[in-house]
């Protein structure tokens, strides 16, 4: 610990009015004339003045700064705005909106839909069948 910092503990539990007063005496640093005086004014002010702080300064309060910071819910409000309109987008629209922020990586691609098969029926009638047969076997 330095010196100085010695000197200003001891200050500030000295009894008010009489630190002053004997410090000066004390150290006998302090001459007489201009130099003297400047050093006094340099001097650690009393307890009245604490030229560490800013001016005009306020001091905050830890809980309302937390409160500040404090994350927010929006859900109410968003769900609110996004149901107050009722205009709905078409559907290409939404999926080229929905592409754009898609990836490029596989596993953001939606998964690829499958072609609707058909049920497979006949492409012959019952009509050409007999056709066939009396064309084919010679039945009539």
């Amino acid at each position: 610990m330095s010196a100085s910092l010695v000197r200003r503990g001891l200050e500030l539990l000295e009894a008010p009015g009489r630190g002053e007063a004997s410090s000066g005496v004390q150290r006998g640093q302090d001459g007489s004339g201009a130099a003297g005086a400047a050093r006094r004014r340099k001097r650690v002010p009393g307890p009245g003045r604490n030229r560490a702080t800013v001016k005009g300064r306020v001091v905050k309060s830890a809980i309302e700064e937390y409160h500040k910071k404090k994350a927010v819910n929006h859900l109410r409000e968003n769900l609110k705005y996004m149901l107050k309109g009722r205009i709905v987008a078409s559907k290409t629209i939404t999926e080229q909106i929905l592409a754009q922020n898609r990836g490029r990586k596989a596993k953001d691609q939606p998964p690829k839909k499958a072609a609707k098969k058909k049920p497979e029926g006949t492409v012959f009638t019952e009509e050409d069948f007999r056709k066939f047969e009396r064309e084919y076997f010679g039945r009539p």
